[in-house]
């Protein structure tokens, strides 16, 4: 799934847990942050050869624009780190470690993790093989899930529409609430 998207469906799922939890700004905010955190981490590489390489807008406007098998040759560094760090942060035994330390650390989960975590189911259902796959079981294993590749339009419309009508929901359910409290006597 796209960066936006990642970002939207955890900030949704943000505002709807906050409606039945107490969730603190910045916790709610870390949330989403983390949401988006594995695929802009994964473009710093990327973004640092488009800074001070020869073909960077060109080369990160294909890269950002491209279909499942039609991705830009990247040079070798920029694609071996790339890669890796993709295969870091969409993994589950990454995240796995990480959310132990942290719960050993706090005494309790962190809520924020869930973005990431959030970020990292999303991704096996919606990356082709052939379009990042997510390796889940990355460093056992680089091979990831064949889902559904989220850069195609028939998926980027549908996800959109889903958003919107998420965000929809959101707002007038919000609306119902704040009328139905008003009437209370």
């Amino acid at each position: 799934m796209d960066i936006l998207a990642h970002g939207l469906w955890v900030g949704i799922g943000v505002t709807w847990a906050r409606r039945h939890w107490p969730v603190p700004h910045k916790a709610a905010a870390a949330t989403v942050g983390l949401a988006v955190a594995p695929d802009l981490v994964q473009l710093a590489p990327l973004l640092t050869a488009a800074l001070f390489g020869n073909e960077g807008v060109r080369l990160l406007s294909a890269y950002a624009t491209a279909l499942p098998g039609l991705e830009p040759a990247l040079p070798p560094l920029v694609a071996m780190w790339t890669h890796h760090l993709h295969c870091i942060m969409h993994s589950a035994i990454v995240a796995a470690a990480l959310t132990a330390i942290v719960w050993a650390w706090r005494k309790a989960l962190w809520v924020p993790l869930l973005g990431w975590w959030s970020h990292i189911v999303i991704d096996v259902f919606s990356h082709s093989a052939d379009f990042y796959p997510s390796p889940v079981l990355y460093p056992i294993t680089q091979r990831g899930f064949d889902g559904v590749a989220w850069n195609t339009p028939e998926f980027l419309i549908t996800n959109y529409a889903a958003i919107a009508l998420a965000v929809a929901a959101l707002v007038f359910t919000a609306h119902r609430s704040r009328v139905s409290t008003k009437l209370r006597p």
